[in-house]
C-alpha cells in the first residue's frame, strides 16, 4: 500500500487527508516512481487549503515537485534504480503529484538527478529553486553584469527569494534583499544580502519614475511592490518577475521602459523544455552552495502538510520546506 496526501471538495471546500492507496489506483503513466521526498511551495499552498484554483479535478494528490527512485519503467531512457527529479508539468494540479510514497508518472515529464545533488538536496532547491536559477540565467542572458550595480530580491526570505539571493551572491553580485519579516536580516545576510530593507518601503503608490537605485531585480511577489521597483530601476536595468504572493495584478505606467528602457522579463518553471531543466539543474549543483540549504529547510511529513500550507500562503513560512512520505 501506499499512503499519499488526497484532496476531496466537498460544498466548494477543499478536504486534506492522508489514507493509503493501492498501486492500481494510481493515474496512468509510463514509469512508477518510489518518491523519497517532495517540497511545499506556494502553489501547493493555495492547492492544499483550496486558496487557490490550482486544482483542475478531484481527488488530487497534490505536490508540484517529487525526487525519487524508478520502480517500473515502460520507457528504456529510464530503468529501474535510476534516480529522477520532477517539477512542473501541471502535476500536482491536472495530474497527481508528489505527495505519496509511490506515483505513477509520465517520463516525458522527468529529468536524472544531476550528478552532485542528492534527492534530499534536489527537493530543498525543488520548484523554488529551480526557478530561483531561471531569474539569474534570465538576467545574466539578458546581460545583467555584478559591475553594473545592486541587484533588488522581493519576498527574500521566500523559497524562491531565498536561494535567489544565495545564488547573485555567488556569481558575484551586491545584492539588496527586501523582507517584511522584522527578524530576517541576519538570516539574509547569511545567504549572502548586503542589505536589507523593510518591506513597507515599497508598499506606497509608485511615482511613473523615481530615484533610480537597482541595476536588476527578482521580483516573487507582484502587485504594488513590483510597480515600485520598476520605477526606480537604472537605465537599461532587468527585472524578473516569477510570482504573485501580494497580488498578480500591475498597476503601472510605460515611464520605465520608454524613458529608461527597463526590461520585464518574465520567468516560468512549469512548461520549460527539458534541455533548459537539464541546464538549469546543473547550474544549480554547481553555484548553491551546499551548506546554504540546511539553513534555509525544515522537513515535514504528510500529515503536516496541512498546517504548513496554511502557513506558507499567510506568509509565515522562511525558506524552504522538505515533505517526506516516508515519515
Amino acid at each position: 500500500m501506499n499512503k499519499a496526501l488526497v484532496l476531496e471538495q466537498e460544498e466548494k471546500k477543499t478536504l486534506a487527508g492522508v489514507r493509503e492507496l493501492s498501486v492500481d489506483e494510481l493515474p496512468e503513466g509510463d514509469v512508477l516512481v518510489n518518491i523519497d521526498y517532495s517540497s511545499l511551495n506556494f502553489k501547493d499552498g493555495l492547492a492544499v487549503t483550496g486558496a487557490g484554483k490550482i486544482v483542475h479535478q478531484f481527488p488530487m494528490v497534490p505536490g508540484i515537485d517529487l525526487a525519487g527512485t524508478v520502480a517500473e519503467s515502460d520507457n528504456p531512457d529510464y530503468k529501474p534504480g535510476d534516480a529522477v527529479v520532477l517539477t512542473g508539468w501541471s502535476v500536482g494540479e491536472r495530474y497527481w503529484g508528489g505527495y505519496a510514497q509511490q506515483m505513477r508518472l509520465q517520463s516525458k515529464w522527468l529529468v536524472p538527478l544531476t550528478e552532485g545533488l542528492t534527492g534530499r538536496q534536489a527537493m530543498v532547491i525543488g520548484t523554488a529553486g529551480l526557478t530561483s536559477m531561471l531569474c539569474v540565467m534570465r538576467l545574466q542572458e539578458g546581460g545583467l553584469k555584478p559591475e553594473d550595480g545592486p541587484v533588488l530580491v522581493t519576498g527574500a526570505t521566500g523559497g524562491v527569494g531565498s536561494i535567489v539571493v544565495a545564488l547573485l551572491a555567488k556569481n558575484g553580485f551586491e545584492v539588496v534583499a527586501v523582507s517584511g519579516k522584522a527578524d530576517s536580516a541576519d538570516y539574509l545576510k547569511q545567504l549572502g544580502a548586503s542589505e536589507v530593507l523593510p518591506r513597507s518601503e515599497f508598499e506606497e503608490k509608485a511615482r511613473p519614475l523615481d530615484k533610480s537605485r537597482w541595476a536588476g531585480a527578482v521580483d516573487t511577489v507582484g502587485g504594488d511592490i513590483l510597480a515600485k521597483v520598476l520605477s526606480q530601476m537604472h537605465y537599461n536595468g532587468r527585472v524578473a518577475t516569477v510570482g504573485l504572493a501580494a497580488s498578480h495584478a500591475l498597476n503601472t505606467t510605460v515611464m520605465p521602459f520608454i524613458l529608461r528602457g527597463v526590461d520585464l522579463l518574465g520567468v516560468d518553471s512549469v512548461m520549460i523544455p527539458y534541455e533548459r531543466r537539464v541546464q538549469a539543474w546543473q547550474r544549480l549543483a554547481d553555484e548553491l552552495p551546499k551548506e546554504i540549504l540546511e539553513q534555509v529547510v525544515e522537513e515535514v511529513s504528510l500529515e503536516q502538510v496541512p498546517e504548513y500550507a496554511q502557513g506558507i500562503i499567510e506568509g509565515k513560512i522562511r525558506g524552504r520546506v522538505l515533505v517526506n512520505p516516508n515519515l
